[in-house]
């Protein structure tokens, strides 16, 4: 049953105020610059000051630079003449690093300041789940339950407190969905007016401005501007959102629903879901386009060469930027000790140790030796739990074809298959935090099947109360489990033995 508007507002908004709470309290901690932290901050920093990442000091990984960061020393790029010399090459476009920029703008050059937006949208990640579940349920319950889940993950809340990238590509794609959820809904109601008015059509009408699938091919340009990998998801929703458009023009009985989708709605999804990515992809790289000091900008050729030639040179040189980028992507093998397999995502054997320091003075913890770390891991409870979800929804699609089992199920594809193609191709070295994207579809094929264990609304009382009773047992069994490898997550200063305590495999030491 779908409560009123206030319930279906409030039941999410305060969901999302508990998530920011965990994700905001001492945000600032620890007060250092934490694994791949020292690569974007940088950037970030880099754009705020000259429009395009520059060359820092040394390496790309200094210890030096980093420290001088922490001690408010900003003085971390290189002396040199305003020329090319000073680029910096990327591996990632720039869409990502403006987003961390405008937490250094806002509150500083410090580590609150840099992760600020990182726990800004994995705050509103939670909103986002909980309000599109309703939208798919009908359930607020449902809705918050989803939320709720998001929120105590350990990934998301590792990634929501540290500034790196992936959580801005989970961000885009979950909100990308929601918008594509949104236009279905009104798409099939506007196509169902039409059918009571007029039933002389064998294809339907043109469905006319859809303006929530527009900004879902915004949202998935802009995962695409954060990292490639949110090319997946984009091209996945393109055919779900075409599939959707199929489905709807059938379900009103028109005898030719295929060949209208094909005549009427595939024009206007690719200038939604292919032509709007594609733009919102090439305007992120406007300081580069402006800039005469990006990597292989090649701006003396291009300004030497007239108007036309300039825009024709600058297209050439950024499109040879981008093949760069990809075969850097494809041929990345070297080893790490934090590198995972696909597979072994699913079962959490490798997190990554995103901060650690075993020998903090006793004075910290009580005891002779105390520990402080940043384990990106998930909450296994719910990751565990989620699989046997997953499993369950694809039973339940083959089953019923149920739309929503199968948006899921799709999603969840888009974001992990791809990954196991690279494994099996390349051998590329990849991270268990490459899943975060992936963590608020676990969430919603959680509460979809909390939803099947709840039973329906006119089911009888003790069936609706023997599946609340397991679902809230669920959901306390992850809550503790989550509270339980807090302090493993936010860097809070405990005894070793506490530390190793929260270790479950040996592999994530």
């Amino acid at each position: 049953m779908q409560e009123g508007a206030l319930w279906g507002w409030l039941g999410p908004v305060l969901v999302a105020a508990f998530g920011a709470i965990l994700r905001f309290f001492r945000l600032g901690e620890p007060k250092a610059v934490v694994f791949d932290e020292t690569y974007y901050i940088k950037d970030a920093f880099s754009l705020l000051r000259y429009g395009v990442e520059r060359t820092f000091l040394g390496d790309a990984k200094n210890p030096i630079a980093d420290q001088r960061l922490i001690t408010g020393n900003l003085d971390i790029f290189k002396k040199c003449a305003e020329s090319a010399e000073c680029a910096s090459y990327v591996a990632h476009p720039p869409l990502g690093k403006w987003m961390i920029a405008v937490g250094e703008w806002m509150f500083g050059m410090t580590p609150f300041g840099w992760r600020f937006m990182a726990a800004v949208v994995g705050t509103l990640s939670i909103l986002i789940l909980a309000r599109v579940t309703r939208r798919m349920t009908r359930s607020t319950l449902l809705g918050c339950l989803a939320g709720l889940l998001l929120a105590l993950d350990g990934l998301h809340l590792v990634l929501s407190r540290t500034a790196l990238l992936d959580i801005f590509v989970m961000f885009w794609v979950l909100a990308g969905f929601a918008c594509l959820v949104t236009d279905r809904d009104h798409a099939r109601r506007r196509l169902a007016d039409w059918y009571e008015r007029s039933r002389l059509s064998d294809q339907g009408p043109r469905l006319g401005r859809r303006p929530w699938r527009l900004a879902a091919g915004i949202c998935m340009g802009a995962a695409c501007a954060v990292k490639w990998s949110g090319l997946p998801f984009l091209l996945a929703f393109f055919l779900l959102s075409f599939v959707w458009d199929m489905g709807a023009r059938r379900a009103v009985g028109l005898r030719q629903p295929y060949r209208g989708a094909f005549s009427l709605d595939l024009g206007p999804a690719m200038a939604a879901l292919a032509a709007a990515p594609a733009a919102v992809f090439t305007l992120s790289w406007t300081g580069w386009f402006v800039s005469a000091h990006g990597w292989g900008r090649n701006w003396e050729q291009a300004t030497s060469s007239g108007p036309v030639f300039f825009v024709l040179d600058s297209v050439r040189s950024w499109v040879k930027y981008q093949l760069q980028v990809l075969g850097y992507h494809t041929g990345l093998v070297e080893g790490h000790p934090y590198q995972s397999k696909p597979w072994e995502w699913l079962v959490l054997k490798r997190p990554v140790s995103f901060h650690y320091e075993g020998d903090l003075p006793p004075a910290g913890c009580g005891a002779d030796k105390c520990s402080q770390a940043v384990l990106g891991v998930g909450t296994p409870a719910l990751w565990y739990a989620a699989l046997f979800a997953l499993v369950a929804l694809v039973v339940w699609y083959v089953a019923t074809r149920d739309w929503r089992a199968g948006a899921v199920l799709l999603a969840y594809a888009a974001g992990w298959l791809p990954w196991v193609y690279y494994w099996l191709a390349d051998k590329r070295t990849m991270y268990l935090f490459y899943m975060v994207p992936l963590v608020p579809f676990m969430a919603m094929a959680l509460a979809l099947v909390g939803g099947l264990v709840l039973g329906k609304q006119d089911a009888p009382p003790m069936r609706r109360a023997g599946g609340g009773a397991a679902v809230g047992a669920f959901t306390l069994v992850v809550l503790i489990n989550f509270w339980w490898l807090y302090p493993v997550l936010s860097s809070e200063t405990i005894t070793h033995a506490q530390w190793w305590a929260r270790m479950l495999m040996r592999s994530w030491v």
